[in-house]
């Protein structure tokens, strides 16, 4: 029982899911209680990244936002993008890959795939700092993938299809959201101007 209660603790799930533990992606695919642990993952990884940020901004010179702007700042984008990310793959890959998930399954196991990012924290630091973020991204993609294949029961090409098209997916998504704003706000100013 004790085990049991290890294997699910936050520290525990996010040391499995930076090993690329396929029975963690598992795991946290069929345990629903494990949206919420998914999410602080995502909050700690973007809290790091944001603090990299900030001493990063704060060494540059003098104007630095501080560290309460780029932590609010990466922590709303990385919920957004987890959010957005999560159903455009759940969309993408149950209705034209013929994978078998939840958004929920998605939000969880693309959740926990973020653990590798909290190595931002350290990008702020010369030279060590690239190379972190560097590998943080690969570890990271490769985390998604076998994230987003467990809980969609997909082969991996399937898998490789289905990211790839949800990425051309959010793309056109992002350009269209974009082009409206740019409408919206380019037609405010031309009114602006009028009066």
């Amino acid at each position: 029982m004790a085990e049991l209660a290890t294997s699910r603790s936050i520290v525990d799930r996010m040391v499995r899911a930076a090993r690329l533990d396929v029975s963690l992606y598992e795991e946290v695919e069929a345990d629903i209680t494990a949206t919420n642990q998914a999410l602080m993952v995502v909050v700690l990884v973007a809290v790091a990244a944001g603090i990299g940020q900030a001493i990063a901004a704060s060494t540059s010179g003098p104007g630095s936002p501080g560290i309460i702007g780029p932590v609010i700042g990466s922590v709303v984008s990385a919920l957004l993008g987890w959010a957005v990310w999560s159903y455009v793959v759940y969309f993408v890959g149950t209705r034209f890959m013929g994978g078998t998930a939840t958004y929920g399954e998605l939000l969880r196991t693309l959740g926990f795939a973020e653990t590798p990012s909290i190595l931002l924290i350290l990008s702020f630091i010369p030279i060590l700092g690239g190379i972190a973020s560097l590998v943080a991204l690969i570890w990271r993609i490769v985390a998604g993938f076998i994230a987003t294949r467990q809980a969609l029961d997909l082969d991996n090409t399937r898998t490789l299809i289905a990211i790839l098209l949800g990425m051309v997916a959010l793309i056109v998504v992002v350009a269209i959201v974009g082009a409206i704003v740019a409408a919206i706000f380019g037609a405010g100013v031309l009114v602006g101007r009028m009066f």
